[in-house]
């Protein structure tokens, strides 16, 4: 698109210039323009004018070519940063370098086809049965920030088809523990010889909390008079696996969730012995935000101590069914289920934001009552 406009010089003589669009600046989106002038006619403007055209045309094709994936992502990613915490902004970054990048990065981001695409998302579904429809719908995002670019001129992922997960044969072991489960598991640790790893477990199964609010608690956190755990934090990683303290995962994350008392009789036994035990370490420990839970050193424990205690004692004891520490959470939903507590209360009690998440999510039921279920068949129907 250009215009051509005429002008006089100081001299009287008339001549022509030109403006020739060549495109939008990156960061303020206006238009910018090519001026020539000096051209003695309008025709001779006007030929200008189509010549600088085509050439703006070419340049910018070139440079849009001249582009590959990484190169795109990188642009789609610093628009991305400032839509999510940090914690997920992280995890991508780490899914693309790690996946995603590894695949595509060096190609040219307009010489990525469909069947390429195809056969990515075949293999992914081979090698991360749980993730690759994340790996595929995130590599499409970035095609399509791409397309709205104009660096390409149709999304290609459009046309790819995803493959459905295949179950394996066989029962899948619940990721969660029924009452007698978790009552063994309970016996093979010592609340006096253990008692940091007692109260960690016993908060994350009958608190129902994610395993980063666990170990993001303070003491300020904990009423011993009302008998509750305050949710307000998590403790996740962020940017090259760095931990950091965030607000919880959803707004209903913010939660005060009420205890048992024997929960509470361990946490203030924990209490007691972290006080004496840290001292001896040159902590002074009686201060509100204190860490529930902290390593040597007082900081906050690493993400993965729960799991390595977890497989320490099911390695020990040669637990057959064995869980994840989410499985824990799971296992007080299930609980709270075969309570009877309502979706609404389990919603609530977990911090879920929506009770689509908990009835999605929460669907097991206990093998009691699987039982209980039968026999009321049974006896509804009487023969």
């Amino acid at each position: 698109m250009a215009s051509i406009k005429q002008y006089t010089t100081k001299g009287g003589k008339t001549l022509y210039e030109v403006a020739v669009f060549i495109g939008r600046d990156e960061l303020t989106n206006k238009p910018r323009y090519l001026h020539k002038r000096g051209y003695n006619s309008k025709k001779e403007a006007t030929l200008a004018a189509s010549r600088l055209s085509l050439e703006a045309n070419k340049d910018d094709l070139t440079k849009r070519r001249g582009f590959t994936f990484k190169d795109v992502f990188e642009q789609w990613y610093l628009g991305y940063v400032n839509t999510v915490r940090e914690s997920t902004w992280a995890h991508t970054r780490n899914m693309f370098d790690n996946h995603i990048l590894l695949y595509f990065g060096v190609r040219g981001i307009d010489q990525i086809t469909t069947s390429m695409l195809q056969k990515a998302v075949n293999q992914w579904s081979q090698e991360a049965y749980r993730n690759y429809k994340r790996w595929f719908r995130f590599t499409s995002r970035v095609l399509k920030y791409a397309e709205l670019q104009g660096y390409i001129g149709m999304n290609p992922a459009r046309r790819v088809t995803i493959p459905k997960r295949q179950d394996k044969a066989g029962d899948a072991s619940p990721n969660f523990w029924d009452k007698h489960e978790l009552a063994k598991f309970f016996s093979y640790i010592d609340p006096d010889k253990e008692p940091e790893k007692f109260t960690l477990f016993r908060v994350l199964a009958f608190g129902g909390l994610r395993r980063g609010e666990c170990l993001a608690l303070t003491w300020q956190d904990i009423s011993f008079t009302d008998k509750t755990i305050r949710v307000n934090k998590t403790l996740t990683q962020g940017e090259k696996g760095r931990q950091i303290v965030q607000a919880p995962k959803t707004r209903k994350g913010r939660r005060t969730i009420p205890m048992d008392a024997k929960t509470m009789a361990a946490l203030k036994h924990w209490r007691v012995v972290q006080l004496q035990k840290y001292m001896a370490l040159g902590f002074n420990t009686n201060k509100p935000d204190q860490l529930v839970f902290a390593t040597m050193h007082n900081t906050h424990k690493y993400l993965n101590q729960p799991e390595k205690w977890l497989k320490q004692i099911e390695d020990a004891h040669e637990i057959q069914h064995r869980i994840t520490v989410h499985g824990f959470r799971h296992s007080h939903a299930s609980a709270l289920f075969a309570a009877g507590a309502t979706i609404k209360e389990v919603q609530e009690r977990l911090g879920h934001e929506d009770a689509q998440t908990t009835m999605n999510v929460y669907t097991h039921v206990t093998k009691g009552q699987e039982e209980r279920a039968a026999e009321l068949v049974a006896n509804y129907l009487g023969f």
